[in-house]
C-alpha cells in the first residue's frame, strides 16, 4: 500500500478533490491496490514523464474505480470505469501525461466529461522516471 504520498488540491469545473499524487515508476505501479476504502472527493493522480498511450488493470484493487485520463494541457481525453480484481486493460483514448483515479462514480455525478480541464495539475510536480 501507498503510505504519505504528497497531496495536492485539483479542480475540474466546480468540483474540487485532493489526490495522492503517485510520481515514480514504484508508487504508480502500486496504485491504489490493497486498499478498501477512499475518502469522499479523495482520489490518485498517476504521473508520468512523458505523454503516451496508457491502460491500467485493477489487479488486487478492491474499490470500484473511475479513471479519467488527461493529456499534457489538463484535458480529460476519456473516462472509464473499472471493476475490482479486473485484470483486463482499460486504455487512454489518446497520449495522456496524467490518470486521476476516484471512486467510481464520481465524475459522472459532477457531470465531468471528456473535454474538460484538470486545473492545479502543475502543483503535482514532474514525473521522477
Amino acid at each position: 500500500v501507498n503510505k504519505d504520498l504528497p497531496m495536492v488540491e485539483l479542480t475540474i469545473s466546480n468540483a474540487k478533490l485532493m489526490a495522492e499524487v503517485a510520481a515514480d515508476a514504484n508508487t504508480r505501479t502500486v496504485g491504489l491496490m490493497n486498499r478498501f476504502s477512499l475518502r469522499t472527493d479523495h482520489g490518485m493522480l498517476f504521473v508520468f514523464s512523458e505523454s503516451q498511450p496508457l491502460a491500467f488493470w485493477m489487479r488486487n484493487t478492491f474499490i470500484p474505480l473511475s479513471i479519467a485520463y488527461i493529456d499534457s494541457k489538463g484535458v480529460i481525453l476519456n473516462i472509464v470505469d473499472m471493476k475490482p480484481k479486473d485484470e483486463s486493460t482499460h486504455p487512454s483514448a489518446g497520449p495522456a501525461l496524467y490518470a486521476l483515479e476516484m471512486k467510481q462514480g464520481w465524475f459522472r455525478e459532477r457531470g465531468i466529461a471528456a473535454g474538460d480541464k484538470v486545473n492545479g495539475l502543475d502543483k503535482a510536480g514532474r514525473a521522477k522516471h
